[in-house]
């Protein structure tokens, strides 16, 4: 089979046991980097010596074929730098390869910056998206397209191109939107830096270093009239939706009475 295992995002002791037994029985390793994985074998006291395969964003896609064969006769481990592979790091096109070629996929859950970043920024945690790394250019265009989003939105970005990055962000989503940076999150020197946009940019334009995640608070919620969602109603049954399964739908969209938008539709059929 194909397994996922998910390595320390800094502190070494974040590994676990069934890491450390996965690695030491391991006869196959492909991973982000053989040199960073050499070296945590050895400072995890694993002695084990299986075959190393490079797995990077680069030749991804063409290792994919002869990973999921390898894996249909043996364990195949797959590992990245630090963190669950195939999350923002490569491993995504060997899961799929591995799932179209009915080839068993499993993980070994473990440290995570995305959920850990999320977890002590202090912003809501019941509805969020994990959108990767930001571009290095049109930042301000790719913030303007999230204006609208009402999930606590995760990011990663270099320290070097911080203090630019919420420069932007402020101007897409307004200096006051609520910003969370977390710094070098299980290490020695973590630090959770919380203020509004236009504050953190204060902050990061003096220098950071480090391995850097952004949590971001999402758009408060668009009000909606009453004339509104019974208009949306209205559109989706002229498509062909049933009346009552219409305001069902609005209703969970716009927080508005599935009873009121019903009657208010029926009344204007």
């Amino acid at each position: 089979m194909l397994i996922l295992a998910a390595t320390p995002i800094g502190n070494l002791g974040d590994a676990s046991r069934r890491l450390v037994e996965a690695l030491e029985n391991a006869e196959v390793i492909a991973s982000e980097d053989t040199r960073v994985t050499i070296h945590l074998m050895r400072a995890l006291g694993v002695e084990n010596r299986p075959r190393l395969i490079a797995l990077h964003e680069h030749n991804e896609v063409a290792k994919a074929g002869e990973i999921v064969e390898l894996a249909r006769s043996t364990d195949v481990l797959v590992l990245t730098d630090a963190g669950m592979p195939a999350i923002s790091d490569p491993g995504f096109s060997i899961v799929a390869a591995a799932a179209d070629a009915g080839v068993t996929v499993t993980a070994l859950p473990g440290p995570s910056a995305v959920l850990t970043a999320l977890a002590v920024s202090g912003l809501p945690t019941d509805r969020f998206s994990f959108e990767g790394f930001l571009p290095r250019k049109g930042r301000v265009a790719y913030f303007a397209a999230l204006a609208t989003e009402q999930r606590t939105m995760v990011f990663f970005e270099s320290p070097n191109r911080l203090a630019d990055a919420l420069r932007d962000l402020a101007t897409s989503l307004g200096s006051e939107r609520r910003v969370v940076v977390c710094r070098e999150l299980t290490k020695m020197y973590e630090e959770v830096k919380r203020g509004t946009a236009a504050e953190l940019v204060e902050w990061a334009s003096a220098g950071v270093r480090g391995e850097i995640c952004i949590v971001v608070e999402g758009a408060a919620p668009v009000a909606f009239s009453l004339d509104t969602g019974i208009a949306q109603v209205l559109e989706l049954v002229a498509s062909g939706t049933r009346l009552k399964e219409a305001s069902t739908e609005v209703a969970s969209l716009t927080g508005l009475s599935r009873r009121d938008l019903y009657e208010g539709a029926l009344t204007r059929r």
